[in-house]
């Protein structure tokens, strides 16, 4: 049986940590220096750390395949199948004409500017968030943004700086699943801790909203709404973590956040709506001349539908836009909250003992690894409810099922590349947890101290920045932070939790996401002129997660659960 040494390298922890974060420093050089295209650079990381492996700390190269085979089929179901299915129910939406009423819906909301970027950046793009993420959110709220008159550049970084907060529970709360299923931590004790961090960054993101739409200026006029929008997000948020359900707090949070900012909006409208319509239609033309940027609708022409310019958007057709959102908290109520579906649901779940892993491997304490055995969810898994969503989707909104295969088809082409990409980064993590390469670096890292608390969110953020997602940052560190904490002394829930909050403000200056933000907006090949302006935003939340989970971690443990 193969038992990790924590200092196989010349007896020494600090170069064996050195030699077993060569992957990772792989992945970083290729992305980040290089601009390698996610997949490749994933796969080359992926090979060097089974090089790693079987060279550095003696595991028998069988064993570093099966390793890296369990962490891909990890990433394909049930990571990826939640995002797959997410994405259809929406291309739903879109052909069948529902997706251009919602769009046409928030604009009733109200047609100050600001407003209508605190409604559709942050509350409907915290809703895709929570059903898709990796990127959806930015695509599709961008182009809303866009076409309401926003300037590419500055309806790009809204978007941006406004899926931060509920990155750390998108995807049906893949990040915290995903961190939770690596460490053997509870992902419900995962997510408390996290929604006692990120409600903070919610409340504060809406006032940075309006500060990138209208400046200091618009802060002063709007204040009052942004408040009442990041406050609502933030108790949802929190309430919805600790007390109802980890998958559902996005869901709840941004609906709740929405219904706040329309009853307040009925008692209160700010001013000089007029004067900022033709300040962002000044600054859009100027800016088109300037980086040749596209007009509005020509990035994304799937985002219009036949229903643009038809019929007034009357309440029956505004309930039938909301009605695959519906469905989707009606589904996910039943199975998470209601006991008897629960359970029943949890009974189908099959675990797989990975053949030829299973029992070969020890941790560095000597114990049996447990990651070695695959659960397999198919029923129970949030993907496998979604593509029941989205059946039910099919026929409120009376899609063919050839046009619905069809879409699907379309969704896994789409996300071929994504598919190849996640898998490579789970294998990667995969290998170098159950090789030591992971409990190496952590042990290292660990010598810090109780300081450890204020940097550990940072590696979240770097995890993110690189890869694009929070999941790939909790696939790749999660392990790593209970491990350093068990070394320094602290709490591992609150490191685990402390990577995923810090990783949501990564995700705006990811190349990846600054990608499908630029293509979405029209502004392909100027990604570096998005990075200058949300990398300010982008350190500046981080400091905030910082310095809070270092109060958390001493002086105010009261203020974990």
């Amino acid at each position: 049986m193969y038992r990790p040494d924590l200092s196989p390298v010349a007896d020494s922890l600090a170069l064996s940590a050195l030699v077993g974060a060569a992957p990772l420093l792989t992945l970083f050089v290729l992305l980040g220096g290089l601009r390698l295209k996610a997949h490749w650079a994933g796969l080359a990381a992926l090979a060097v750390s089974v090089v790693v492996a079987v060279w550095a700390y003696g595991m028998p190269a069988d064993l570093a395949l099966l390793a890296g085979a369990e962490g891909a089929a990890f990433g394909l179901f049930p990571i990826m199948w939640i995002v797959l299915a997410a994405l259809w129910v929406h291309q739903l939406t879109v052909v069948s004409g529902r997706f251009a009423d919602l769009r046409r819906a928030f604009r009733l909301v109200g047609d100050d500017p600001r407003v209508q970027a605190l409604i559709i950046a942050f509350c409907f793009g915290a809703l895709l968030e929570a059903l898709a993420g990796f990127g959806a959110p930015v695509a599709i709220t961008g182009v809303m943004l866009m076409s309401l008159g926003f300037s590419p550049v500055r309806a790009a970084v809204t978007v941006l700086v406004a899926n931060t907060a509920p990155v750390a529970f998108g995807a049906i709360a893949t990040p915290i699943i995903t961190a939770g299923s690596l460490t053997g931590i509870d992902p419900e004790r995962i997510g408390a801790y996290v929604g006692r961090q990120t409600p903070l960054l919610a409340l504060f993101v809406p006032l940075l909203l309006v500060v990138l739409v209208d400046g200091v200026r618009g802060l002063r006029q709007t204040w009052p709404v942004a408040l009442v929008c990041g406050g609502a997000f933030a108790v949802a948020q929190f309430v919805s973590a600790n007390w109802i359900s980890v998958e559902l707090t996005d869901i709840i949070a941004s609906l709740v956040a929405l219904a706040a900012v329309v009853a307040f909006l009925r008692v209160w409208q700010p001013r000089e709506g007029e004067r900022v319509r033709e300040d962002l239609r000044r600054a859009a033309e100027r800016e088109r001349r300037e980086t040749g940027a596209a007009r509005p609708g020509e990035p994304a022409p799937e985002a219009a539908s036949p229903a643009d310019g038809a019929e007034p958007v009357t309440t029956p057709r505004i309930l039938a836009a909301f009605t695959p959102y519906l469905i989707i908290i009606a589904v996910f109520s039943v199975a998470k909250l209601w006991a008897p579906a629960e359970r029943f649901l949890a009974a189908r779940e099959v675990s797989v003992r990975w053949p030829g892993l299973d029992g070969q491997v020890l941790t560095a304490a000597g114990e049996r690894s447990g990651t070695t055995v695959y659960a397999l969810p198919w029923l129970s898994s949030p993907g496998s409810l979604l593509v029941l969503c989205g059946v039910l989707v099919a026929v409120a909104h009376r899609v063919r099922p050839a046009d619905a295969v069809r879409e699907f088809g379309r969704t896994v082409l789409t996300l071929r590349w994504a598919l190849l990409t996640v898998a490579s980064v789970l294998a990667l993590a995969y290998v170098m947890n159950l090789s030591g390469q992971t409990i190496t670096i952590g042990t290292w890292i660990a010598g810090a101290g109780a300081a450890f608390a204020f940097l550990s969110p940072l590696l979240g953020w770097l995890g993110t920045a690189v890869t694009g997602s929070d999941t790939s940052a909790n696939a790749l560190f999660a392990t790593l932070q209970q491990t350093a904490a068990g070394r320094a002394g602290l709490d591992p829930i609150l490191l685990v939790a402390a990577n995923t909050s810090g990783g949501v403000v990564g995700k705006m200056i990811s190349p990846q996401n600054l990608t499908i933000a630029a293509t979405a907006v029209g502004l392909l090949g100027k990604e570096a002129v998005l990075f200058r302006k949300a990398i300010a935003w982008s350190l500046g939340l981080l400091l905030a997660i910082c310095l809070l989970v270092l109060l958390q971690s001493h002086a105010s443990a009261w203020m974990l659960p």
